[in-house]
């Protein structure tokens, strides 16, 4: 793990708590307990299935209760003080730990227990089967990834990757996804720094539309598409490992991808090299948005991965950061074609974007 150690405990009320410390860490072995009361963990959410498109939607009421843009002094994900009692009973590098308020879980399947997914159906509802886990970067409460450390950038690395590797294991999980959201631009709630994992109990649409487009074109399409971009003016960075580039039919105002140049399904799978180069890459982009404005951009930055029972010879390890920032006051909405639809209609010429990306970049370690 690159000399990154590795802690597991538990939170009072049992939920799974790990730590993660740098490679250069100046913090102590010892951890402190949870002080907090044991309460109980919230009931399952239930799938319903939309029999219009088949999808399942998780219903998760007790996602209403969760904390919204608390005062510094009351961070939940910062180390606990006897005011404060929060999810990290201390100081930390990086900690993640199962989601107090889950889209899905607590729970798993019993032994042999099997859902039947794919029939379209009226009324049909099915447990919320999963896990979701945060990922908290560090122990301030507001901060980008232009203040990290890039030791501190592979350490979350190798908690993304330890963990896809453990929740693929989760009986019921189909599809595990990392993914980051930042600005209260595209619904964040806490400003403290963190991330968040899903062992999905389905595989997601958005995954269903790419097995869909293998199946047409052929195993090859994602390194075909990596050959085809490579040799673009969209190219922002041709790393050793991976390259980065504005797609072709990019959605989003800011749209960046990246993708590995051997075919790796999962963040797990990924070498200690390539795991290095992405906390380089990775913390380089977010930077270079960072420079766009005056102000910081909003993202969305989703980690897409190879189901965790298909598509894995085929579906490639690919990074896609989208930001609705479409001027330095102006946001594109998902209106009338987007959202009735699903039909996106693009603001920027992708070249124009990649350009902007590419003096942004330019400088920066």
């Amino acid at each position: 793990m690159a000399g990154i150690t590795k802690r597991v405990t538990r939170l009072s009320d049992g939920r799974e708590l790990i730590y993660f410390d740098d490679a250069d860490t100046a913090l102590p072995a010892g951890r402190a307990a949870d002080a907090r009361p044991p309460v109980p963990r919230p009931a399952r959410p239930a799938l319903r299935q939309d029999p219009l498109t088949g999808e399942w939607i998780s219903i998760a009421a007790a996602r209403q209760n969760r904390a919204f843009l608390p005062p510094a002094e009351l961070d939940p994900l910062a180390p606990s003080t006897p005011g404060n009692l929060t999810e990290v009973p201390g100081n930390y590098d990086v900690a993640v730990f199962e989601n107090k308020s889950p889209s899905f879980g607590p729970g798993l399947p019993a032994p042999g227990e099997t859902a039947d997914l794919d029939t379209i159906g009226l009324g049909r509802s099915l447990p919320g089967y999963g896990r979701c886990e945060v990922v908290c970067f560090g122990p301030q409460h507001t901060g980008s990834w232009a203040d990290f450390s890039v030791s501190r950038a592979r350490t979350v690395v190798e908690a993304w990757a330890d963990r896809t590797a453990a929740l693929s294991q989760v009986p019921g999980a189909r599809q595990v996804y990392v993914f980051e959201n930042r600005g209260p631009e595209i619904g964040v709630t806490l400003h403290h720094p963190h991330g968040q994992i899903y062992a999905y109990p389905y595989v997601t649409p958005r995954t269903k539309s790419l097995l869909a487009s293998i199946a047409s074109y052929g195993p090859s399409l994602m390194g075909d598409i990596l050959e085809f971009e490579a040799k673009s003016e969209r190219v922002l960075i041709a790393g050793e490992h991976f390259t980065v580039f504005v797609p072709f039919a990019a959605r989003w105002p800011i749209e960046v991808h990246m993708l590995p140049h051997r075919h790796v399904p999962d963040l797990a799978a990924t070498s200690d090299g390539e795991r290095a180069e992405i906390a380089v890459l990775y913390r380089r982009v977010l930077r270079a948005l960072d420079r766009l404005y005056e102000t910081q951009t909003p993202y969305i930055a989703a980690w897409h991965q190879a189901p965790v029972h298909a598509g894995r010879d085929e579906i490639r390890l690919m990074l896609q950061v989208t930001s609705p920032r479409r001027a330095a006051d102006k946001l594109k909405f998902l209106a009338g074609s987007e959202t009735g639809m699903g039909a996106f209609i693009g603001d920027i010429v992708p070249e124009a974007g990649a350009a902007r990306l590419r003096e942004a970049l330019h400088g920066l370690g």
